[in-house]
């Protein structure tokens, strides 16, 4: 593989160039952060964010698979995983 696919190949399957799949991608990751931060939190006192990781992910989840992500993703799903 080129290395330029490296950085255009997976983007361009889901509708974008490299800079729009790198902000929605760090989008994502800054969102898991915030989630991950509330179950500890939750973890310590139980009555402080009782929602907040799980309406992140359901909300990562929706944004995933809807449009061209929810193709990418049923593909991937059916291809195995191969041993990098």
């Amino acid at each position: 593989m080129e290395i330029r696919q490296h950085f255009t190949e997976h983007p361009a399957s889901v509708g974008e160039t490299y800079g729009e799949h790198f902000r929605v991608a760090v989008g994502f990751a800054v969102s898991l952060a915030v989630a991950a931060a509330a179950a500890a939190v939750h973890a310590v006192v139980p009555s402080w964010c009782t929602k907040t990781a799980s309406s992140r992910i359901v909300s990562l989840h929706e944004q995933m698979t809807s449009g061209a992500r929810a193709a990418v993703h049923q593909s991937e799903k059916k291809r195995p995983i191969s041993a990098a």
